[in-house]
């Protein structure tokens, strides 16, 4: 089960990815350029600040509530893009799906 919950989380974390750069920077109102710097810039900052904080190999050691925050902020901002882009419901469900999946595995003891 802690696999499947796992693998579930890693899926999400694309799923961010592609939420920031594809659904909302790649489809923004506006000239090439700026679409193509928020389609590659959106993920970027997500995935530098996921990598900075929240990954295993973290190059910041947060205390785990300052790191689960982190992670709420970037599922969130996610959520977000994916409203703006006119998409309200997946970025609902891609919030929702991640703090259930999250907190099943803060309570099967699972380090955050």
């Amino acid at each position: 089960m802690k696999a499947l919950l796992l693998g579930l989380i890693f899926l999400l974390e694309l799923a961010l990815l592609a939420a920031a750069g594809l659904c909302w920077g790649f489809t923004l109102d506006a000239g090439w350029p700026v679409r193509l710097l928020a389609g590659l810039g959106a993920p970027l900052v997500i995935a530098v600040v996921w990598g900075v904080f929240c990954s295993p190999r973290a190059t910041v050691a947060l205390p785990a509530p300052a790191k689960l925050g982190v992670q709420a902020a970037c599922f969130l901002s996610g959520g977000v893009l994916l409203a703006l882009a006119g998409h309200p419901l997946p970025g609902a469900a891609l919030v929702l799906l991640w703090a259930v999946d999250k907190a099943v595995l803060i309570r099967s003891g699972n380090p955050i």
